[in-house]
């Protein structure tokens, strides 16, 4: 729809026009990243505002019965609509190559609400074993509960993907790359799976960011976001989204609006600035990552390096396929360290994490600094110890999450530990 169409349309609040920048025409990722989704106001304003408000002032009663049943489309609420969460959504769905996106209040409310949308009683939700321990707890411990049937098979055995399907399976969720072990799937074959079978396919693309993939455009139906990572990129607010078709993503709405887990005006506005400089952290990030992933695999005291940027990883020729950027293989790892005479796996992960000195022991990732956690002891903790293993989350095991800082302090600050061990 042209801005002509748009303001010649009766029916739409002139609050919801189209953006500032034309998407018709054949612009780049950072320029939509720049500038996609913007509405300008009456003021003129060259940055995005923040709209503070909870509610909308109509020009009559009429008028706010139009927008209430739909006649005329406008803001009604801020749990439904607010102009700050709007041009996020319209950027984060213009990066992804998607119709609309459905902001929500964090990652994990973002995966509720696609669970909410897409599932019901009596479903089978098919999920990849390497997941974030939130995930999978959300899945065993409350879906399952209004009898939601769940199962698990290895994110990169697409023959597994095939025999666990089942009649009643209507979602096939998977992260790629995967929390903590940045394990890639084969999306475009997941894709052809979901369609011959009548199944969604919903993506985690938090790890990868549009910068580095669009699940979209390999045939995923949904893409889910935990913005609060690498799309705020600063550690500084929550909030999730999902992409796709306008229909689902309708679907994704009316839960959103009906369960009040909307993303705040301030948090989408800070999400819409990360995004300005999305495409070129990742580079940097990336760039970063590569250099730690090869001090680490070529450590004596580091038994195994979790990251498909290494040239004899089993994922790489995939992850170089699926991964849009060149040389961007994303900037999280998990490394498993040996253990010694004096201490066990674990305490040889713990000693590697608390020897840093400039790395931040956290459990946020996405960060401009550098973060590192223990996943066994802290994201993975609440599974059980069968279900760590199946998702590969050894006692020895670290997750890396590169940061921005001279990558020479980085592999400085891993060595202390690991040069001590």
């Amino acid at each position: 729809m042209s801005k002509s169409q748009v303001q010649e349309d009766s029916s739409l609040d002139p609050n919801w026009r189209n953006d500032a920048l034309d998407l018709g025409l054949d612009y780049g990722m950072q320029t939509i990243a720049v500038r996609a989704g913007q509405h300008r106001t009456d003021e003129g304003e060259h940055s995005e505002p923040i709209f503070t408000t909870s509610s909308y002032v109509y020009h009559s009663a009429a008028d706010a019965a139009a927008h209430f049943d739909g006649t005329k489309t406008g803001n009604v609420y801020s749990r439904h609509t607010n102009p700050s969460v709007r041009t996020f959504e319209r950027r984060l769905a213009a990066l992804e190559n998607g119709a609309r996106a459905v902001a929500t209040a964090s990652g994990m409310g973002a995966i509720l609400t696609m669970c909410l949308a897409y599932l019901k009683a009596g479903d089978h939700l098919l999920a990849a074993n390497q997941l974030f321990g939130s995930s999978i707890g959300l899945f065993n411990n409350y879906m399952a509960k209004f009898d939601v049937e769940v199962s698990y098979v290895d994110c990169f055995d697409n023959e597994a993907w095939a025999n666990a399907v089942q009649p009643n399976t209507k979602v096939i969720y998977c992260e790629s790359p995967s929390n903590p072990l940045a394990q890639i799937c084969d999306i475009g074959y997941l894709s052809e799976l979901c369609k011959a079978n009548d199944i969604l396919l919903v993506v985690d693309n938090c790890f990868a960011t549009p910068a580095l993939q669009r699940p979209l455009d390999l045939g995923a139906d949904v893409v889910i976001h935990s913005a609060t990572k690498y799309l705020d990129g600063q550690g500084r607010v929550l909030g999730g989204a999902l992409v796709g078709s306008d229909k689902l993503m309708q679907e994704a709405f009316t839960v959103v609006r009906s369960g009040g887990i909307s993303m705040s005006p301030f948090n989408a506005w800070v999400f819409t600035k990360g995004l300005e400089t999305l495409k070129l952290r990742m580079q940097a990030h990336c760039q970063n990552a590569n250099q730690v992933a090869e001090f680490l695999v070529n450590h004596p005291k580091v038994s195994t390096v979790h990251f498909s940027g290494l040239s004899d990883h089993p994922s790489h020729n995939l992850a170089t396929r699926q991964h849009h950027m060149k040389g961007g293989y994303g900037a999280i790892m998990g490394f498993e360290v040996k253990s010694s005479a004096s201490l066990d796996s674990k305490a040889a992960a713990w000693h590697v994490i608390d020897s840093t000195q400039m790395v931040s022991i956290t459990n946020n990732l996405g960060d401009a600094k550098t973060t590192v956690t223990h996943p066994a002891t802290t994201t993975h903790f609440r599974l059980t110890p069968e279900a760590r293993a199946e998702a590969g989350v050894k006692d020895g095991l670290i997750r890396l999450s590169v940061g921005l800082e001279d990558v020479e302090d980085i592999i400085k600050d891993l060595a202390r530990g690991l040069d001590s061990l």
